[in-house]
């Protein structure tokens, strides 16, 4: 398949443990199969970049797939409270932070390649006010679709990265995209005011809920 890695400069050789430890599920290479996403990563500070190509064969790597069926946008959760380096502090944002781990979190440390949402600093702010106990499952849920995420694969292991080739770069002007993205962000915030302000039901789950009854992975409330 062909994926796009969005940076500032062209990279024909991406390095293994090239980047940070507090990127969404750790030490990796983040790519996406949307060229137009790429695109707006690379121009992230306003600046013109470039969306590399590559060609990645998945064949006889290991995968793990956070939108499959059998994961749940808590297991995404987890993995986040893990890695990422800046979280609400107070008894309840701990709390659940220690719940998400011991009962939803999957080490991507195990595989290959992960598959997966990307937190832009919108949706981590949104999966924040989830963990703090200010807003519910569904609404978390319903922010996360209206926000048109797009997945990212992240080739972890040294393995994966004999798995890829670069085939080349295109630019991205910051005029276009830095504006698509910001103007996506904005829209998806919109959306997300909108939602948060709407009632919730009596039967909503919110983080308190699931450590006080003990939900675990496979609970067909987390649908």
């Amino acid at each position: 398949m062909l994926v796009y890695h969005g940076s500032d400069h062209i990279i024909e050789t991406p390095i293994y443990h090239g980047s940070r430890r507090t990127n969404d599920y750790g030490y990796g290479f983040y790519t996406t199969a949307s060229s137009e996403l790429a695109r707006e990563w690379a121009c992230s500070d306003n600046q013109d970049g470039f969306a590399n190509i590559y060609e990645l064969n998945l064949d006889d790597l290991h995968i793990l797939n956070l939108n499959d069926p059998g994961y749940n946008i808590l297991n995404w959760l987890a993995i986040l409270a893990r890695y990422r380096s800046y979280w609400q502090k107070g008894s309840i944002a701990e709390e659940a932070k220690d719940y998400l781990q011991e009962h939803f979190f999957v080490d991507p440390e195990q595989y290959d390649i992960i598959i997966g949402y990307r937190a832009d600093d919108s949706y981590f702010s949104f999966a924040q006010d989830f963990v703090a106990g200010t807003i519910s499952f569904s609404k978390l849920s319903e922010a996360m679709r209206l926000g048109k995420l797009g997945e990212q694969i992240v080739l972890k292991s040294q393995e994966a990265f004999n798995h890829i080739r670069f085939v080349g770069a295109e630019p991205a002007m910051a005029a276009t995209y830095y504006e698509k993205k910001t103007a996506r962000d904005r829209a998806a915030r919109r959306a997300y005011r909108a939602t948060k302000r709407a009632a919730d039901g009596i039967n909503e789950l919110f983080m308190l809920d699931i450590m006080r009854e003990e939900i675990k992975n496979g609970d067909p409330r987390l649908r």
